[in-house]
């Protein structure tokens, strides 16, 4: 539920409210607008059901919330969250680009690929250092090592870092290095990792499962969020449909319906969205025109020798290319990149 405060509403009034609602145990999240400020209400079913608020001084409303995700819905914060990366802001007029390679292999390729993509303008390097594969044979990633190359690199080039954490068990080890702790496809509901990631001071980009509906991907969120964790965004990266020429099919509904149901940024991934470099470009260009805060897209200094998905790579021409033009669709819908 939701008590709506009315615009002439004093402090008072609103820590009245407060008062009564955490005298029932029940936990409150204020958001404050430009004309009047929405408590959440969050606890027992049967309390809320049996609450009567509308009589309180300063109370002009009060709403019933029949989604499970509370904290993350837009009625209970009707305002846009902007998360600060420390000073990368992800949700407000400034499209936020996170380019890089898809596994870190080495100290050479990532310092060429962060050089590259730096210079077109990105402000976050992505970059794998634990590799979830479908085959075990597959590279897997350097782990630590792969972490402290990130950090590094990143640092050398004034860049924030983003990457996949695969293991609840290596969250504190990861915030030593990473900016964006990134929760991959196949983790979306792994509901341990998830409550775990809720206590993490670092915020979280949630991907989309691989078959998730949008309702259990903002239910996910949820599980971050009621652990303490507000600075969630969702990433959507492809779902599995009966579609064979791409990976994925990389859907961009979503990105209009998550900013009508929440106010966590989104950010897309139209590498993992396709699979295919040459459809990487177009569809970077369709994110940002259906309402993506931030782009998520994988760059190789040489992808055909890649050790993980080289097929979906942008080189660092066809990188410096796409952001090129990508600031005239951005302009078109009121932002900047």
């Amino acid at each position: 539920m939701i008590v709506v405060m009315s615009p002439n509403a004093t402090k008072e009034n609103l820590q009245n409210v407060v008062k009564k609602l955490e005298s029932m145990n029940l936990r409150t999240h204020l958001s404050t607008g430009d004309e009047r400020t929405i408590v959440g209400v969050i606890g027992d079913k049967k309390i809320i059901a049996n609450l009567e608020m509308e009589m309180m001084a300063g109370v002009e409303k009060t709403v019933r919330i029949t989604e499970k995700y509370k904290l993350v819905s837009r009625d209970f914060h009707p305002q846009d969250t902007i998360i600060d990366v420390d000073g990368v802001q992800i949700g407000g007029k400034e499209i936020i680009v996170m380019a890089g390679p898809c596994a870190v292999e080495n100290l050479e390729q990532l310092r060429e690929a962060a050089s590259a993509v730096k210079k077109a303008g990105a402000k976050i390097l992505r970059g794998g250092a634990y590799k979830p594969r479908t085959s075990p044979y597959d590279f897997q990633g350097l782990g630590e090592e792969g972490l402290k190359l990130l950090r590094q690199v990143a640092d050398e080039f004034d860049m924030k870092v983003v990457t996949e954490v695969v293991d609840r068990e290596d969250i504190q080890l990861m915030e030593n290095y990473a900016d964006i702790l990134q929760v991959g496809a196949r983790n979306m509901q792994n509901f341990q990792m998830l409550k775990a990631l809720g206590k993490s001071t670092k915020p979280i980009m949630l991907k989309r499962g691989l078959s998730a509906t949008i309702s259990e991907w903002l239910n996910a969120a949820e599980y971050i969020m009621t652990g303490g964790n507000e600075n969630v965004m969702f990433c959507e990266r492809g779902i599995r449909t009966y579609e064979t020429f791409t990976r994925n099919t990389l859907d961009l509904s979503a990105v209009a319906a998550v900013k009508e149901l929440s106010h966590l940024p989104i950010v897309v991934d139209p590498s993992h969205g396709t699979g295919r470099r040459p459809m990487v470009a177009p569809m970077a260009r369709a994110a940002i025109a259906a309402g993506a805060d931030a782009l998520m897209i994988e760059v190789h200094p040489h992808p055909e020798i890649a050790l993980s998905d080289g097929n979906q790579s942008l080189t660092p021409d066809d990188f410096q290319k796409l952001m090129a033009n990508l600031g005239e669709i951005a302009k078109a819908v009121g932002k900047t990149i």
